[in-house]
């Protein structure tokens, strides 16, 4: 089954047989009637398990081809069922530049377990190798990064991963399995912030994890379970109805990502755009490689490095909502040093080229003339 197919038929054989509903059924409940005790028709109680939440894990685990699918509360929610496979002691290497929230929850809640942390420039595999000992369990990696869009060779990781047993974690938020699959580029586990792309439309919270490992699934399973950060049903609906349409808006999304670049690029009042596509980015021929396409994120410095430049070309853009988040269907303009990554510490931050006049934008599938024109009147202004 191809992919765009997939977005619309994969993992749903047979999901409704009482009667035969084309979309996944709303099971709004949180318990089910047992046969007898300890005997049930597949489900006895909904943090367990629910029909509609489990639809929506066979059709993600469907796009990444992936065996094994599970459904979170939140993106972190899923980061932290990942993270909870390891214990006090453990060494974790990540990727630099990469979510606030990621980074938070690294160095606000697992540091203090007794998880070390190594932050890593990811551009070369040489730069991973020297932080590996037999304390490292993880590799974490994000590509492209947030907001930076730096692209990190997936397969050249998973080789260096295997080698030494090391597990490989990556946060496919930003490709969705449309652009990228890293399980079958070599990575263990592949996470999604469900809420951006997957859902689509800005109206979910949720996170996902993609396995082919029968024990590895067995264990998150059971975290999933004994943890109890589960979505409800309708939350489940909204992003399985989302996914129908998700190759049709990442092809937009690309395009409209694609020119906005390319605008931004020859802009005088421009820096430098972040953009993957292009042929001079560090890495390109990588993201060429592993991606089907460059995606709908764009991120672009203001000359001058000045903040209050930034807060007054934002302020004056219509069409592009100042918000977080990203990946809907509508245009999103955030500033990360003070939104998405204002938990990471300044200098932190800048070290890793998240100035004070970065803008990231998420495009969306809006016409491509109406968004370009609001930013030259943003500018202009």
């Amino acid at each position: 089954m191809k992919f765009d197919t997939k977005t619309i038929h994969g993992g749903q054989e047979d999901i409704d047989p009482a009667y035969g509903a084309v979309m996944p059924p709303i099971y709004q409940s949180s318990t089910f009637k047992q046969i007898s005790p300890g005997k049930d028709k597949g489900y006895a109680y909904a943090r367990s398990g629910n029909p509609t939440r489990t639809a929506l894990e066979k059709s993600i685990a469907s796009l990444e081809n992936g065996k094994y699918g599970l459904a979170f509360g939140s993106g972190l929610a899923a980061i932290d069922a990942i993270f909870r496979l390891l214990k006090p002691g453990d060494e974790v290497i990540s990727t630099s530049d990469l979510y606030g929230g990621s980074f938070r929850l690294f160095d606000g809640v697992f540091k203090d377990m007794g998880i070390r942390f190594h932050f890593v420039n990811m551009q070369t595999t040489k730069s991973i190798e020297k932080y590996i000992n037999d304390k490292t369990k993880l590799i974490w990696v994000e590509t492209p990064t947030n907001p930076m869009m730096s692209i990190i060779d997936i397969e050249s990781i998973s080789m260096l991963s295997k080698q030494h047993k090391i597990l490989l974690a990556v946060d496919n938020t930003f490709a969705t399995p449309y652009l990228q699959q890293p399980l079958e580029l070599g990575a263990d586990l592949v996470m999604h912030s469900a809420t951006k792309y997957l859902g689509g439309h800005s109206d979910v919270i949720m996170g996902s994890v993609v396995v082919n490992d029968d024990s590895l699934a067995e264990r998150l399973y059971f975290i999933q379970k004994a943890c109890g950060a589960v979505p409800g049903p309708m939350d489940c609906f909204l992003v399985s109805r989302g996914i129908k349409t998700l190759h049709l808006r990442m092809q937009r999304h690309c395009e409209n990502g694609k020119a906005i670049a390319q605008y931004l690029r020859k802009h005088p009042k421009v820096q430098q755009v972040y953009w993957p596509g292009f042929e001079d980015h560090p890495n390109h021929e990588i993201a060429k490689k592993q991606m089907k396409g460059f995606g709908g994120m764009v991120s672009f410095s203001m000359k001058g490095n000045s903040y209050e430049e930034a807060m007054s070309f934002l302020k004056k853009l219509c069409i592009f909502t100042l918000a977080e988040s990203l990946g809907g269907v509508e245009s999103l303009a955030g500033h990360p040093a003070s939104m998405t990554h204002g938990s990471i510490p300044k200098e932190e931050r800048e070290k890793s080229g998240v100035v004070d006049s970065l803008i990231r934008l998420s495009v969306g599938i809006e016409d491509i003339e109406d968004l370009i024109e609001d930013l030259q009147n943003a500018f202009r202004k």
